[in-house]
Order: structure tokens, then C-alpha cells, then sequence
């Protein structure tokens, strides 16, 4: 047990960094469980990976705007085209969702060939949440706040769905990687599924998995994104797996 490593100048920032995911990927998360299109945040994070890594490998960036804009085209591009596979091919919709990911996680390893490459790639799967700070998370937040003022207008489009959704995943899987990406939308919408105000409820349940995972992380000296994927899981499924929780969501 580390009690000086748990540091408020360390975690209430990585604290506030959940925040700011969980409050436009729990809703979004609910979307995600409504039209049973479990892997798009999968692929959609993935796809966003593979324009930061491209941009790097090719020379043309090294973190900045161009890294930024990069990841959101790549992003927005990938989403765009799983909007028309989902309305062309519904029918094996999540399928294709599967073939994005897996060509996107592929390539990603094919051009980060170099070592610094590989730790940036795997940087953006596991993140570094215990790292950021709040010039990166005042952007971050901002872009939230937009997504969720549109997210009422653009939530019966699909189009519009896919695009906020592209926007909301560019920007949290450069802050907390790619798993923590998936288990901040998937599990908490798992916990309150049928519910028709639970939001509240998801927000909640994972607040505490992120501040449960970082304190446990700090003290422990465990990897932080997977402390929280673990806190996130544990406090949720059994909400999800309780009696009758299938029934109600029907």
C-alpha cells in the first residue's frame, strides 16, 4: 500500500477526466444499447487510433492540431461509413462494425513499426489517464458541453448520431484510451438498461468506478486505465446481470 502516491494534485484531474467522458458516453452509451451496435465505439476509437498513428508514421505531425484533426477526420470518415453500412445492411451491420475494427486494429500495427510508434499505439489503447492535465482536459470538456447541447437535436438521426458519436470517441481516446473508452460507454448503460431515466444512475455508478479505480491504482501501484475498466465492471454488471433486469428491458 502507497499512501503518498495518492496525490490530489495527480488524481483529481484524471477524476475530472472521467467526468468529462462519462458525461457524453453514458447517454451515448444508452444509444449504443438501444440500436444493438455494441462495437462501434470499438471500431470508431480504433479508426480515430489509426489517423494518429498514420499522421506519425508519415512524418506530418508529432502531437498538435494536426494530431487532433487527423484523428477526428480519421474518426468522422470511419463513422460516416458505418452510418451507410448500417442503413444499406442492417442485417449484418454489427459484422461490418467487426471488420472495421479489426482492419483498423491491423493497420495500426503494420505502420507502427518503429518503437516509439508502438508505445504511442499502445498509449492509445491503454491510456494515460494519471497524465493529464488541465490544458488538455479544458478542450476536451468544451467539446463535451457541444456534444451534449447537440445531442437532443442529432440523436433521432442517425447520421447525426454517427457523427457526435465520431466527435465524442476522438476525444476521449486520446485522453483515456481505447478500453476505457468501450467500458465507459458499454457497462454503466449495461447497469440502468430499461430504465428510461438513468442517466442519472449510469453517471453516478461510473463516477465511482473511475474514483474507486484511481484511488486503487494510485495506492497499489496498478496500470490506471485497467484498475478503472475493473472498478467500472465490477460496480455495474451485477445491476446488469440482477433479476429481472432482462424483463424490464424488454
Amino acid at each position: 500500500m502507497n499512501g503518498e502516491a495518492l496525490d490530489p494534485g495527480i488524481l483529481l484531474p484524471a477524476f475530472l477526466t472521467g467526468l468529462v467522458v462519462l458525461a457524453t458516453h453514458v447517454p451515448l452509451g444508452r444509444r449504443v444499447l438501444e440500436r444493438g451496435i455494441i462495437f462501434i465505439d470499438l471500431a470508431v476509437a480504433q479508426i480515430a487510433a489509426l489517423g494518429v498513428i498514420a499522421v506519425h508514421a508519415l512524418g506530418l505531425a508529432h502531437g498538435g492540431p494536426v494530431t487532433q484533426l487527423a484523428a477526428f477526420a480519421a474518426a468522422l470518415l470511419g463513422a460516416l461509413v458505418l452510418e451507410r453500412c448500417d442503413r444499406n445492411w442492417p442485417a449484418i451491420r454489427e459484422a461490418l462494425i467487426g471488420c472495421a475494427f479489426v482492419l483498423a486494429a491491423t493497420a495500426a500495427l503494420l505502420l507502427a513499426g518503429d518503437p516509439g510508434l508502438a508505445e504511442h499505439l499502445r498509449d492509445l489503447l491503454v491510456g494515460q489517464i494519471l497524465w493529464v492535465d488541465l490544458p488538455r482536459l479544458i478542450p476536451a470538456a468544451l467539446v463535451s458541453a457541444a456534444v451534449l447541447l447537440l445531442w437532443p437535436r442529432m440523436r433521432g438521426s442517425l447520421a447525426g448520431f454517427y457523427v457526435l458519436f465520431a466527435v465524442a470517441v476522438t476525444t476521449s481516446v486520446q485522453l483515456v484510451g481505447l478500453y476505457l473508452v468501450f467500458a465507459s460507454l458499454i457497462f454503466p448503460a449495461l447497469a440502468v438498461r430499461g430504465r428510461a431515466r438513468g442517466t442519472g444512475a449510469g453517471l453516478l455508478l461510473g463516477a465511482l468506478g473511475y474514483a474507486l479505480g484511481l484511488v486503487l491504482s494510485a495506492a497499489l501501484d496498478l496500470p490506471s486505465g485497467p484498475a478503472v475498466v475493473w472498478c467500472l465492471a465490477l460496480l455495474t454488471l451485477p445491476f446488469a446481470l440482477r433479476p429481472g433486469a432482462q424483463t424490464a428491458a424488454r
